[in-house]
């Protein structure tokens, strides 16, 4: 590698930097604003959404840690924390038993129902109101750019 390429220039960094912040400052606060909404995390909202954009609402353990971008020992463990509060539960697939099925139940539903339009208003307030078409046009480019080279088979590359 030469020197040149080996520094980011003052575009990079400040691009870089931005990200960064912005990757380590949205999910915190998100976070907080869920727990004190309704004692959940970032995570558990977002594998609850997944689950409620789902066909019949079920998705397998596996395409649901593709969605939520998370090992299965993490999902697991998200899942079985909402299967005790009813919001969620783990079937046996029809087709395969090798495979669990992850299903949002009546009150998972409900639940996510409940806290949609606060979480929907929230990133609206803090990422799309100072944003204008076009801004969101490219955050979309730039993010699946990204993402495409951090994983060329994520879900959100191809999301029909």
């Amino acid at each position: 590698m030469d020197d040149e390429r080996a520094w980011l220039n003052d575009k990079e960094r400040e691009a870089w930097l931005g990200l960064h912040s912005l990757c380590t400052l949205l999910p915190g606060v998100l976070d907080t604003d869920l727990q004190a909404l309704q004692g959940i995390t970032l995570f558990d909202y977002h594998m609850l959404a997944m689950l409620s954009e789902a066909p019949e609402r079920n998705l397998s353990m596996t395409e649901l840690a593709a969605r939520t971008s998370a090992s299965l020992s993490r999902l697991s463990h998200v899942v079985k924390k909402l299967e005790a509060r009813g919001w969620v539960v783990r079937l046996q697939s029809k087709d395969d038993a090798r495979v669990k099925i992850a299903s949002l139940t009546t009150k998972g539903w409900d639940v996510l129902v409940q806290m949609a339009p606060h979480h929907v208003a929230t990133v609206r307030a803090l990422v799309f109101d100072s944003l204008d078409d076009k801004d969101v046009q490219d955050l979309t480019r730039i993010t699946r750019k990204i993402v495409g080279q951090l994983d060329e088979d994520h879900w959100i590359l191809d999301p029909a």
